[in-house]
């Protein structure tokens, strides 16, 4: 058994992503940040849907076409349809910023 905040890394070069679990239409992983943000004018546009919950520390993401960014908090959740473009625009400096992100096929969705 694991946790998912044994070991966390502080002060990392870049993000840490950690696979937990994959199949044919899912992948399972936890994201850790210390600081981290998107490049300047890079967006994700991922072809599979990604449902992701913040665990611990913060973050900021901008969603394309949205006036305002999500400050995220623990516990705060959202899923982002495939091709949804968005970026990270900022984690918390101070302490590690823990993510879980859960990718899968549309076709696979069935609740909001």
């Amino acid at each position: 058994m694991r946790n998912l905040f044994d070991d966390l890394p502080h002060d990392l070069p870049e993000e840490l992503t950690d696979v937990l679990a994959e199949g044919e239409r899912v992948r399972i992983e936890r994201i850790v940040s210390t600081g981290q943000a998107s490049p300047e004018n890079f967006w994700y546009d991922q072809p599979q849907a990604e449902w992701v919950v913040l665990l611990a520390g913060s973050a900021t993401l901008r969603l394309e076409g949205e006036p305002q960014p999500l400050t995220l908090q623990p516990g705060d959740h959202l899923l982002l349809p495939a091709g949804r473009r968005h970026r990270v625009e900022r984690t918390s400096p101070d302490e590690p910023t823990v993510w879980l992100c859960v990718f899968f096929d549309e076709s696979a969705r069935t609740t909001e």
